[in-house]
């Protein structure tokens, strides 16, 4: 496998800890022979085990790893904290050369590609950055703002209004996008809800997916009460209730909390308060090719199209059909200046 190929590898696996990682970085690691090789791979998933992905892919080898090369997608921390730096297992490990694709930025694990150099290890940097980013961009955007990354998901119909209560007594979304979202609902660390919402619907927002390994926290926002009897009460998830209108003080209370990222899956009035006030990084939109009409209610202020808050760019990044919806995806940018 060419160089590119072996970190695109590194990409894929780091992935996999979408949602188990928090509040640690997703990472990946691939470590081939001085030939070219496979030797191992890992990644990092801090609900199975502390120890990160170069840690993870060193303990897979079998045999000794002296004048390998090892790919991975964000630079070796290079300090102790729950677990020890992993420069220390690299060097300890004979690895001879490390690939990584971006820099830590985080003040307390970042050094690691200074500390391996000066080991006399051949360090490169940069391969895959910009993608690996891409992927990573949930806990670098919470390394960078103290806040996790937020992303709205709604399922609409084709006029841009959505159900009183989705589910209920039908779905807008077809079966195929509503299986995507419980991947999504699983690569998130906290869903996030309204009272309103939490009430009509009475939902658990657990991913519904065979493989689950852990449930993401549930977040309540409003000041009204949920019925203990309710599902978001049960014991299959963290649940925190926010009694608070205030959005600034429900965004300190959610950061708290670590998480890289959170998914709303709210009404109208939260999502475009989260709009407005500039808290909202992502929106996932699951258009049917249906009109609701006077049947429903409008998701966004000023009707269909998504509202551009002041000081904010909107990027559609991807389109493409899901069963007879279409999945949109934004991001929302502040603007330079």
């Amino acid at each position: 496998m060419q160089p590119v190929e072996l970190m695109h590898r590194a990409l894929s696996l780091s992935e996999k800890g979408l949602g188990l990682t928090c509040p640690n970085p997703i990472v990946g690691a691939v470590i081939v022979s001085a030939s070219g090789d496979f030797i191992s791979e890992g990644f990092h998933q801090r609900v199975a085990s502390p120890d990160h992905a170069e840690v993870v892919a060193i303990k897979s080898a079998h045999g000794p790893l002296a004048g390998s090369t090892m790919y991975v997608t964000l630079e070796p921390c290079n300090h102790t904290g729950v677990t020890p730096p992993c420069t220390a297992a690299i060097i300890d490990a004979g690895i001879s050369r490390v690939v990584v694709a971006h820099k830590d930025p985080h003040a307390l694990a970042s050094g690691g590609i200074k500390k391996l150099s000066d080991a006399g290890i051949d360090v490169e940097v940069g391969l895959l950055s910009k993608e690996v980013a891409f992927s990573n961009r949930s806990w670098l955007h919470k390394i960078a703002t103290g806040r996790p990354r937020i992303i709205w998901k709604i399922a609409l119909s084709q006029d841009g209004k959505i159900l009183e209560g989705e589910g209920s007594p039908s779905w807008v979304s077809s079966e195929e996008s509503r299986a995507d979202v419980q991947i999504l609902r699983s690569q998130s660390d906290a869903i996030v809800v309204g009272t309103g919402t939490a009430l009509v619907d009475n939902p658990h927002l657990n991913p519904r997916l065979e493989s689950i390994v852990k449930n993401p926290d549930r977040i309540v926002i409003g000041m009204r009460n949920i019925p203990a009897t309710f599902n978001l009460h049960d014991q299959s998830a963290t649940t925190h209730f926010i009694k608070e209108r205030d959005l600034e003080k429900v965004i300190s209370t959610i950061s708290d909390h670590g998480y890289n990222q959170v998914l709303l899956e709210c009404g109208p009035e939260l999502g475009n308060a989260f709009i407005q006030a500039g808290y909202l990084d992502e929106l996932i939109t699951y258009r049917s090719p249906n009109d609701l009409g006077t049947t429903g209610r409008d998701v966004f202020v000023g009707g269909v199209q998504l509202p551009e808050p002041s000081g904010f760019s909107i990027e559609k990044i991807s389109e493409s059909a899901i069963g007879v919806d279409t999945k949109s995806h934004y991001l929302l940018e502040r603007k330079a200046g």
